[in-house]
């Protein structure tokens, strides 16, 4: 019995303090964050620019695929023009891309 006292103290008495035991788990973590999450919000962060930066007579295309001309800009809400005299009022958030200008008229 003696014997396993004395290893148990020396297992306490461990230099790494158990960490060594975690470092598996936050290499992962770390690897998660830089790999899934940092560029994801990296992404965020451009279509809020994108969203805040829209303006009347931009052309742009929304996530569903409707390409149109920016007639008005509401806090919530933008009003495209799709067609001549056709109006269609969509998210800001559903805009996904803003397309330079005059390409509208090659399509």
């Amino acid at each position: 019995m003696i014997s396993l006292a004395h290893a148990q103290t020396a297992a306490a008495n461990d230099p790494t303090g158990g960490l060594m035991q975690y470092l598996p788990l936050l290499i992962m973590v770390a690897a998660m964050w830089l790999l899934f999450i940092r560029p994801q919000m990296k992404k965020a962060k451009e279509h809020k620019a994108l969203i805040d930066a829209l303006a009347k007579g931009d052309e742009v295309v929304t996530g569903g695929g409707l390409v149109g001309k920016i007639v008005k800009v509401g806090d919530n809400y933008v009003t495209l023009e799709v067609a001549e005299g056709t109006e269609v009022v969509v998210q800001k958030p559903a805009i996904g891309l803003v397309l330079p200008k005059g390409t509208l008229k090659s399509l």
